[in-house]
């Protein structure tokens, strides 16, 4: 499969990124200097490579997924001398997401990493980033068209049905079910879900989806309240298929005060720093997750590859773990998945440390 250039996707060949101009203007400066007699006599010295600013902008600041994230990202600007920092709105919306991305592109910053709140939403401000030469790096957001690269944790298909098989089976292949997302635009949530009910109607002809899509907007206390709306709603609900991190404890509380631990299964994407307590109870039954920091490291790692003129192949190994052969989509170039989720239950919760 063809490696995917950046440059020839923007139109713009040979474009070179704003900390090269930078580092241009500076070797034409040192050299001015020595040519003129004012450098030393004895050795040459060479200036140092100006080093690239990588902000990765997430779609809510301060819950622990993109706390885990943020850990991953300074990591690679430690090892690799760059300047890396994570941002994002208190609360997750759109709006506000795109007022931080056009703060970065006043700024000047030499590449952007972003997790949508909404694709849509961004398109016009990651247009105008990438007009403005900057890199565009994106997560969770496998439709966005003003990227020069996207990088998924895994098949967003794939994984929805894999939680519909766990979904199904702690329900014994019947009953009613619900599924949640972090909003109708968080991207992948919305195709995890779809991609699960799909299996479901195929393959587990016994269940019953009673509530779709129910938006928790990345928030727990906000599941907890839409968990206990839906057990009253739904007497006889017996499954959750949950999407966004702080959605499976919201929920999984919700269950658990009630005591219906032994009735109602809940599984979904979260954190074990979060859920512990809840796979503990029974509340949830798994968790699925892709550790973030990886993520976020090597969202960076690409952005400096593009940043560094290089190509990026079906196969790449980034040097991460999940992210160690990359396959690229057959229809769309640009687009890349790893292989990174885990699964946890009460049964191998020991291994992961409190």
């Amino acid at each position: 499969m063809a490696a995917h250039d950046p440059r020839k996707a923007r139109g713009v060949p040979g474009r070179v990124g704003r900390a090269r101009w930078r580092r241009a203007g500076g070797w034409l400066a040192a050299a001015l200097w020595l040519a003129t007699g004012c450098g030393p006599a004895t050795r040459e010295e060479k200036p140092k490579p100006a080093a690239h600013t990588i902000a990765t902008v997430v779609k809510v600041d301060g819950i622990e997924w993109f706390e885990q994230m943020r850990r991953g990202v300074e990591q690679f600007g430690r090892e690799t001398g760059h300047e890396t920092f994570l941002v994002g709105p208190a609360k997750a919306d759109a709006a506000e997401q795109v007022q931080i991305i056009e703060n970065l592109i006043a700024r000047g910053v030499d590449a952007l990493c972003v997790v949508p709140f909404s694709v849509e939403a961004l398109e016009p401000v990651l247009k105008k980033a990438r007009q403005r030469g900057i890199v565009v790096v994106v997560h969770e957001a496998s439709s966005q068209q003003n990227a020069d690269l996207i990088i998924e944790p895994f098949d967003n298909a794939e994984y929805g049905r894999h939680l519909m098989d766990h979904l199904a089976r702690y329900m014994g292949g019947e009953g009613e079910y619900a599924t949640m997302v972090g909003s109708l635009t968080s991207k992948s949530h919305n195709e995890w879900v779809e991609a699960a009910v799909a299996h479901q109607k195929a393959k587990y002809p016994g269940m019953k989806l009673v509530a779709h899509k129910v938006e928790d907007y990345d928030d727990q206390n906000t599941a907890y309240q839409k968990v206990k709306e839906l057990l009253t709603a739904h007497p006889n609900l017996r499954g959750i298929q949950a999407s966004s991190m702080p959605s499976t404890p919201g929920a999984a509380l919700a269950i658990e005060e009630r005591g219906l631990q032994d009735r109602v299964a809940l599984v979904g994407t979260s954190l074990v720093s979060v859920s512990r307590p809840y796979l503990e109870s029974g509340a949830a039954k798994l968790i699925s997750f892709w550790d973030p920091a990886k993520a976020g490291y090597a969202m960076n790692k690409l952005a400096l590859m593009l940043l560094e003129g290089r190509t990026v192949t079906d196969g790449q190994d980034l040097g991460v773990e999940g992210y160690r052969h990359l396959k690229q989509s057959p229809t769309k170039t640009n687009l890349f998945f790893g292989s990174a989720w885990i699964d946890v239950t009460k049964d191998n919760l020991d291994q992961f440390p409190k």
